[in-house]
């Protein structure tokens, strides 16, 4: 009985996920109740995604695992941040971008550190790995940064010249430059250095539950059940913004990122408590990295075959603030080689100043 009640527990909040396609037509229903729930299955589909991933993970090898995490990691990030931008909001899925940064490094790497310091006086971690993600992190802060630097430059030097088709050709030519980076970040950890990073793999990796058929099986049709709920999600973002009284940047930035990636805080908070806090950092740094070198960069690609260009120039200098100020803040707290509740305390404050700040923009 008790095994029956554990498995109703874990297969319940896929409920969300018809529910939110019957209120989607039901025109009775307010849009942000659809809005809601489209939210809240993405969510739980993201976990079961995450979930498959693993478990094919555990079967085909660290190779293969680490590139299934590249494909369906940030899935459910991207499939939404797709539906978004399908719809020409590119500011949106800019501050969605922004948010998802912000969000792993400083929310959810809070969060983790504050419940793990309060079983744990002082979480410890190897500086190896962790010290390379940070710094490559502060990097990517700048690729970011540079594409806005280059706009305002080129606009003092040419007043009044269309500069849109030189913005659209830099952020290709660093979105490509990111891709490159990242694959030879893969073959640093995983083949020329792979002997740095092998203990702590087999500390993480576990004897898979299920099958790898059932394991594919649940990361496709949990793929297929995010698109059907980012475009719900899409459709009715505007609506949902204006009649709760919310900016749609503010719903990028908060909202959107935040569901987009919230199986990453139940993971890392799962690892904290148990005082894995090497685990925990190279989850929250590593969706962070894979975001801005991999969804960021596929999105401008994107963007350009669907006819809705979006460029790497930040629209709001907050964004960019935000950006670069995570990665130096997490840069910091890294670098004693050990965390405690109070920087946990700390990091979630500084998020919740951003949030505050991004919810006061134009109003």
């Amino acid at each position: 009985m008790q095994e029956v009640l554990i498995k109703l527990r874990r297969f319940a909040p896929l409920l969300f996920v018809p529910l939110s396609l019957i209120l989607n037509h039901l025109s009775v229903v307010p849009p942000p109740w659809v809005f809601l729930c489209g939210l809240i299955a993405i969510g739980v589909l993201a976990d079961w995604v995450r979930r498959g991933t693993e478990q094919v993970a555990c079967h085909a090898g660290n190779t293969i695992g680490s590139l299934l995490n590249v494909s369906f990691g940030n899935a459910a990030e991207l499939i939404l941040a797709l539906f978004v931008l399908s719809s020409a909001q590119t500011q949106v899925v800019q501050a969605q971008i922004t948010g998802s940064i912000i969000g792993t490094t400083l929310l959810f790497l809070g969060i983790a550190a504050l419940v793990g310091g309060l079983r744990h006086e002082r979480q410890v971690f190897s500086q190896e790995h962790v010290g390379l993600l940070s710094t490559l992190l502060l990097l990517l802060a700048v690729a970011i940064v540079l594409p806005a630097v280059f706009h305002l430059t080129e606009r003092q030097m040419s007043p009044g010249a269309n500069i849109s088709r030189l913005d659209e050709s830099l952020s290709l030519s660093v979105s490509v430059v990111l891709l490159l980076l990242y694959g030879a970040h893969l073959v640093y950890v995983l083949v020329t250095h792979r002997s740095i990073f092998e203990g702590r793999r087999e500390e993480e990796d576990g004897a898979p539950e299920w099958s790898l058929a059932v394991g594919l099986v649940v990361m496709v049709l949990g793929t297929v059940g995010i698109a059907f709920e980012a475009e719900l999600v899409s459709a009715r973002l505007a609506e949902t913004a204006s009649q709760i009284g919310l900016s749609p940047v503010f719903m990028g930035v908060v909202v959107l990122a935040l569901i987009g990636t919230i199986a990453d805080l139940f993971v890392a908070v799962s690892f904290a408590r148990a005082g894995k806090m090497d685990v925990v950092l190279s989850l929250c740094l590593g969706s962070a990295i894979q975001i801005a070198m991999v969804v960021a960069p596929v999105l401008v690609i994107a963007s350009l075959a669907i006819g809705h260009p979006m460029t790497l120039v930040f629209g709001s200098p907050l964004d960019l603030f935000a950006i670069v100020s995570a990665a130096f803040i997490v840069r910091f707290i890294v670098a004693d080689g050990e965390t405690t509740w109070y920087e946990g305390f700390m990091l979630i404050g500084v998020y919740v100043l951003f949030a505050m700040a991004f919810f006061f923009l134009g109003r």
